[in-house]
């Protein structure tokens, strides 16, 4: 059976919290790796969407401008339920000139579509690919606080400021149904037809990884080793990114602890470099206990080979700010009883590519993300 999505052991219980209760709670600002050139066969497009998927509105903005959305590029898919500006890529029609379709995306700014507001349009050599941004800054509402906790929360944001966060993949990875992996596996033991879309693919892959590195991650939270090298492990480079392996845990312990360097984890793959060492053999047993001992990693080569992740996520720009105290209604939806109050909470900060918002926030508290009217989840921007 596949595990759950990680979940980072608490020594007590923490305060309990809502987020998401309005998308404008939720903002995420997708800061780019590099400007678009002004010349080029792509147009990018700068753009805001509320409460819509990635996908619907690249969809969206690509059919506008009679468009291809197929051959449409993008850096990362942002969550449904949120207000968040990322950029695309746009490939002109046949007879269109990317100079052209960015002064028509320019025109369709100012009619706009439901739910998406176009800031710019500007040429660039190439398609945007995954991966291609810098980080996310994030700026987010968390409600429901009983107000008498509030200090505990602050010191819970110090700490992650000082030290950083397990790097756990968040429940988005695993789709709304929770069962990407699941559905990954059995696709390619060959239990069920593979998806026909290479997109989907993909993704499905990427969510069967990510369920292999949070439980690698698991253990190592589990026996305190998470921040810690031991002898064979591949750590990472805060500053650059490079791996090298440990092989004096006296001289890479201290390195560890001031946060040059953090312990890495598998995102498996056929060229994935594994460790040595203990580390390799839990990577190993995890790998095999959830693929099977049997599972051939070269039929996944077409869908990526594999790389390394920090097991330790590292926070910038961290700080807090709150926002109401009220009343609570013990009768309500998420009342918290006679005689308390609740707080309000805006929490800003910005994280690297790849890393989860509400993987740092449930290092704090212990979120209830709310559900759309319409009944979607918060996941629902990864499903397959």
């Amino acid at each position: 059976m596949l595990p759950t999505p990680f979940r980072s052991p608490s020594r007590s219980p923490l305060p309990t919290a809502r987020i998401k209760e309005s998308p404008d709670d939720f903002v995420v600002e997708e800061l780019p790796a590099y400007a678009p050139a002004g010349a080029g066969d792509h147009v990018f497009v700068r753009f805001t969407k509320r409460d819509r998927t990635t996908m619907d509105a690249v969809r969206a903005i690509a059919r506008a401008l009679a468009c291809d959305p197929r051959a449409a590029g993008f850096a990362g898919m942002k969550d449904k339920r949120a207000l968040t500006t990322q950029t695309f890529s746009l490939q002109p029609p046949r007879g269109t000139t990317s100079l052209e379709l960015a002064a028509r995306a320019r025109e369709l700014a100012l009619v706009g579509l439901d739910g998406i507001t176009i800031h710019e349009a500007c040429p660039h050599p190439h398609k945007m690919r995954a991966g291609h941004l810098a980080g996310n800054r994030f700026a987010i509402t968390v409600r429901g606080l009983e107000a008498d906790r509030v200090s505990e929360v602050a010191r819970a944001l110090e700490g992650i400021a000082r030290s950083g966060v397990p790097n756990a993949f968040g429940v988005q990875r695993f789709g709304s149904r929770g069962d990407n992996a699941t559905r990954a596996l059995a696709w390619l033991r060959g239990e069920e037809r593979g998806p026909r879309d290479p997109r989907v693919s993909r993704l499905l892959w990427s969510s069967l990884q990510s369920a292999v590195f949070n439980a690698v991650l698991d253990e190592r939270v589990r026996d305190g080793t998470w921040v810690t090298p031991l002898e064979g492990d591949l750590l990472k480079l805060r500053t650059s990114g490079g791996l090298f392996g440990c092989a004096d845990v006296q001289t890479d312990g201290p390195r560890a602890a001031s946060g040059e360097v953090s312990p890495t984890g598998p995102i498996i793959g056929a060229r994935m470099r594994w460790p040595e060492g203990a580390p390799a053999a839990l990577e190993r047993r995890v790998a095999d206990s959830i693929l099977g001992a049997d599972f051939d990693l070269a039929k996944t080569r077409s869908l990526g080979e594999g790389s390394r992740r920090a097991l330790r996520l590292w926070v910038e720009d961290l700080r807090w700010e709150l926002i109401e105290t009220t009343e609570s209604d013990p009768n309500g939806p998420y009342g918290t009883g006679v005689g308390k109050s609740s707080a309000c909470m805006r929490v800003y900060f910005v994280l690297p590519k790849g890393s989860y918002a509400t993987t740092v926030l449930a290092a704090a508290v212990d979120l209830d993300e709310v559900r759309a009217a319409d009944g979607s989840s918060p996941a629902d921007e990864e499903d397959a």
